[in-house]
Parts: structure tokens; C-alpha cells; sequence
């Protein structure tokens, strides 16, 4: 069935008492669980045993690891909406909507409010240089369990059905490149000095099994099999296999047009979404499928890398945090979560919204927020 071991007979909360003390214990000692926080053990004991399970291995993660602050994870494309009484409460929490809440994907910019008359998110207009311009998506492919309870094989199988995609992106002119494997054996395996000169480049991503949540969730599992990324010709275009979600697909470009990375993605996503037999997992509610509830709906992530020295001046993000969380703005370091603040006060900009906005509003809100973002730097 694809699912991997999710060890429940071993498990301190294999029993309903025994979960039910578990979320009590964690509810106490840290109330930002929201995993914890939204279980709901009435729900749960009305739940056939196989259901039990399946819920058990989403939410595993937070509650192995109580400083979680979401702590669960879809394992099967359709949980979401198998699990609703649960994943409803938490996404109502999470992304600030009601519990009723449903997605739309729309990657129109006629008509979003704040879009310059031209349509042109131009970042030369605010005075700004040319910056490092990010914009990438989490997709996973409907006729696969989630990266947490795939086996061994699902994620070799699904890194094989995906290079016959690469193949057909190879062919064309505008992608062209390669694909780099992390898996042994693999016709395009690579070294581990050409895996760690990817990483250092910010193509490829770094061994998830170092991620205690990750870990947990089973996302992390059976590392480096079924792992590795696609790259274009430009190194402008990127598809990652086997991180955590199947695919996470991202145009990357030096400049100060918004729109040249947010439309060669949309183009590129019709493509490989258009090539037969490969179709994205959809939740008629929710929009696009992610393992991880905060990127659910659009997957999206828009970013570009801003130096702001005067916010910055102090040595820290703090500053930058503080005027860009009231925008809706997430201030990260340039080498991702969790990362420092790079020389000269460059930082991660992006919209924190994936959830009940549509593309096009989240690529308008990053241009909305660098605009107010930079009258902010220069006054500080």
C-alpha cells in the first residue's frame, strides 16, 4: 500500500489513553503545538482503526518533537480532505481564515489590487539595483503516497517517472541542462563533491536527514534514494526531486522585473504538468497538495535577496522583522530558514501568505512590500 512503518506498536501513544496524554502533556508545556493543540481525542476514537493510524503518522512529527509549531504532515493526497475535522482547525489557525475556508488558483495579474497600471512589478520603478529574484512552488504527483510514508521504491519510482520528463525538457531549447541523481547506481549520479558544490550554490538542497521534524515524519527517510534535482542550461530553472514534497519547482534570475521569474514559472509548470501521465494532487477545497500544511493551496513561495544595511546595522534581523511582519512579509537569512543575515544587511524577503491568496496576489504583494519595505530602510 506504500505506506511506510509507522512503528505505532512501539509507539507511547499507539493507545487512546496514551495519546490522550501525550496532547495533554504537550498542550501544557508548549501551547504553540498546534498539532496538539487541534487534536481532538473524541474525534479520533471515532475513527475506524486504519483512520487512527493514518491520522497518528500525520501528526507524528509534533508529537515527537513538542516545539513544533505546526507539527503534522499530510501523508496521502487526499488527508486533507479525509481529515478535515483536524486539518481544517489547523489551517483556519495557521494561515488566519475560517475553518470553512476554500482555495482558488489564479495566476491572472489583470485586476490584483496594488499592480502598477503597466502591469509591471518593476523594482527599477522603486529605486531599486538588480536583485536575486526567487519564485518556486511545492507540487507532488497525484498517483504517489506523500514523501512521509513513501517506501524505498515509491521514491525510486517516482524519481524514474520524473526523468522522462527531464528528458522532454532536455529537448527543448529554452530548458535544456540535466539532472543530477543523488541515488546510487543512477545514470545521473554525482559525486559528493558535486552534490556539495550544487548545495553551496544554492541549486540543490541539503540532507534532509539531519531535520529532526523531517525526520520524524518519515520525510527524511531513506536518504539519498529517489533525491536529486533538475537544472536548465541558465541555472535559471530548477526542479527538486524528493525533498519535502515530491517536486519543488523554481525559476531563480538576477534582474528587476518580478514578472520574467513568475511567468517563466507558470510556463514551465504547464509544461511539465501537460507532459502524459504526470498530473499534480489537487484538493478540491484546498487547491494544491503539500506535505506541509503551511504550504497548502497555491505551494508558492516568492522571494528576492534586499540589502538593507540601516535595518541591519545593529548586527541582526530584528529591525527588518519588525517592519516587515506588519506587511505580511517573512525576513529569512540568504541561505534559508534559520540562516544569518548575509554582508552588507542583504536579507530573504517574501509574502507569508500560501493559503487563500492567489499567485498573482502573492508575486503583487512581494512588489507592495519591497515598495514600502525600502522607504522604511531609508528613513531608518
Amino acid at each position: 500500500d506504500g505506506e511506510a512503518d509507522d512503528g505505532e506498536n512501539s509507539s507511547e501513544f499507539a493507545t487512546v489513553d496514551g495519546l490522550d496524554a501525550k496532547i495533554k502533556a504537550i498542550r501544557a508545556s508548549n501551547p504553540g503545538n498546534r498539532t496538539a493543540k487541534h487534536l481532538d481525542v473524541e474525534y479520533y476514537k471515532d475513527l475506524s482503526a486504519d483512520e487512527q493510524a493514518a491520522l497518528v503518522q500525520c501528526c507524528r512529527s509534533g508529537l515527537e518533537n513538542p516545539d513544533s509549531s505546526m507539527g503534522c504532515y499530510a501523508m496521502q493526497p487526499a488527508d486533507y480532505d479525509r481529515f478535515k475535522p483536524f486539518f481544517s482547525k489547523v489551517l483556519a489557525d495557521y494561515h488566519n481564515v475560517s475553518a470553512d475556508a476554500k482555495h482558488t488558483n489564479n495566476w491572472e495579474l489583470a485586476g490584483v489590487e496594488g499592480l502598477p497600471e503597466d502591469g509591471k512589478l518593476d523594482l527599477e520603478k522603486l529605486g531599486l539595483p538588480a536583485l536575486s529574484m526567487r519564485v518556486r512552488v511545492g507540487r507532488n504527483l497525484a498517483d504517489f503516497p506523500l514523501p512521509g510514508a513513501m517506501t524505498k521504491e515509491d521514491r525510486i519510482n517516482l524519481e524514474k517517472k520524473m526523468c522522462e520528463a527531464f528528458d522532454k525538457l532536455k529537448a527543448m531549447p529554452e530548458y535544456g541542462g540535466g539532472y543530477n541523481s543523488l541515488t546510487p547506481d543512477h545514470p545521473d549520479f554525482i559525486t559528493e563533491e558535486q552534490y556539495q558544490q550544487l548545495v553551496s550554490d544554492h541549486i540543490m538542497f541539503k540532507d534532509m536527514a539531519a531535520d529532526p521534524y523531517l525526520a520524524s515524519a518519515g520525510i527524511a527517510s531513506d536518504w539519498p534514494f529517489g533525491r536529486g534535482c533538475y537544472v536548465s542550461e541558465d541555472r535559471g530553472f530548477i526542479i527538486w526531486v524528493g525533498e519535502e514534497d515530491h517536486l519543488r519547482i523554481m525559476c531563480m534570475k538576477k534582474g528587476t522585473l518580478l514578472n520574467e521569474v513568475f511567468d517563466r514559472l507558470k510556463t514551465a509548470l504547464d509544461v511539465v504538468n501537460g507532459i502524459e501521465g504526470l498530473s499534480f494532487a489537487m484538493s478540491p477545497d484546498y487547491g494544491c497538495v503539500t506535505s506541509c500544511p503551511t504550504n497548502l493551496g497555491t505551494g508558492m513561495r516568492a522571494s528576492v535577496h534586499i540589502g538593507l544595511p540601516n535595518l541591519t546595522a545593529d548586527g541582526t534581523d530584528k529591525k527588518a522583522k519588525e517592519v516587515c511582519t506588519p506587511l505580511g512579509l517573512s525576513v529569512r537569512g540568504i541561505g534559508g530558514e534559520h540562516t544569518p543575515i548575509g554582508e552588507g544587511g542583504v536579507c530573504d524577503i517574501s509574502p507569508r501568505a500560501r493559503f487563500c491568496i492567489t499567485e498573482a496576489e502573492i508575486i503583487t504583494a512581494l512588489y507592495k512590500g519591497i515598495k514600502l519595505l525600502k522607504q522604511a530602510e531609508d528613513s531608518a
